[in-house]
């Protein structure tokens, strides 16, 4: 069950958020969205990869494990990642739209929902989302930062594949990880950019991509993949401890 409300500082001026990471929270899984507002960050950490829609649309993906629910950056400890993805770290937020009159117009602005029924919102433990006095604490400011990553990510996620798709970019992948001579896993029903095609890009098409900062993006994705060895690595120290 939910229960969102719009965030105010007045019905809400002594709610906390208790910080953290664990599957109690939704962090086991081993697929989990990013958005282009954050390839920069998650790509020193995680292997980003695309998947289709049954709408026929992508989405940005960063391979977090190799077994269903599997998160190899969660531990006992917390998430271990230097980068963690916006859509964990937003805690029991979600950003929403609500009229508000500017300058005599009527305009649809960004607004933040907190959904009271969850687990990490408490009135007496965590992080303060006011200061005594007014204003925000630095919490929910950091909180606000991430909402505003998502929103602009999902903003521009959508451009930018038709960007990738008119450029002739995105093409399947094969992702096989070998952990050992016996133990194979393949990664299915996922797609990359093209490292050719993008090399040989010119003209109008590279200098619309540039232009849009998609080109980064895509670059950014290539230069993610190598982080499949620190999954290897993360794995094979789980197995080595469960045995």
């Amino acid at each position: 069950m939910t229960n969102m409300a719009l965030l105010n500082n007045i019905e809400h001026h002594d709610l906390r958020v208790i910080s953290g990471h664990g599957p109690e929270y939704g962090d086991s899984i081993n697929l989990t969205p990013v958005f282009p507002t954050e390839f920069a960050e998650a790509q020193r950490d995680y292997p980003i990869l695309f998947r289709k829609g049954e709408d026929g649309q992508y989405s940005a993906v960063a391979l977090l494990g190799l077994d269903k629910g599997e998160n190899l950056f969660l531990t006992n400890e917390g998430w271990q990642g230097r980068y963690i993805p916006a859509i964990h770290q937003r805690g029991p937020f979600v950003i929403g739209r609500q009229n508000q009159e500017i300058d005599g117009e009527t305009r649809q602005e960004p607004v933040i929902f907190v959904d009271l029924e969850d687990s990490r919102v408490s009135r007496s433990d965590g992080h303060p989302l006011f200061l005594k006095h007014g204003g925000n604490s630095p919490y929910l400011q950091h909180v606000s930062h991430v909402l505003r990553v998502i929103n602009k990510g999902a903003e521009i996620a959508r451009p930018m594949f038709a960007a990738f798709e008119a450029a002739e970019l995105i093409e399947p992948a094969s992702l096989e990880i070998r952990l050992d001579e016996h133990t194979v896993y393949n990664v299915p029903d996922i797609y990359s950019i093209n490292e050719q095609k993008l090399a040989a890009l010119e003209g109008a098409t590279l200098e619309n991509l540039h232009k849009s900062g998609f080109l980064r993006a895509a670059y950014l994705v290539l230069a993610s993949l190598p982080n499949v060895s620190r999954l290897i690595s993360l794995k094979n120290a789980k197995r080595a401890h469960d045995s």
